[in-house]
């Protein structure tokens, strides 16, 4: 079998150029939506501290 790839340097030890291009290319847009997929999970974690403030409040005054 004859080397089909040669010292021409056509392969790409790397991965795939193309695929590589496009992660590239797509810039910040990627950043903007998992910037906006954080939102709702900040608003989950303060939802949570406000319930464990209200609930720590109520067993203070429950004990008081």
């Amino acid at each position: 079998m004859a080397n089909t790839q040669g010292p021409q340097g056509n392969h790409d030890p790397a991965g795939n150029t193309q695929m590589f291009r496009a992660f590239v290319d797509e810039g910040p847009q990627g950043r903007q939506r998992a910037a906006a997929s954080s939102g709702p999970r900040i608003g989950l974690i303060l939802g949570v501290v406000v319930a464990v403030a209200v609930v720590a409040a109520v067993a203070w005054l429950a004990l008081k």
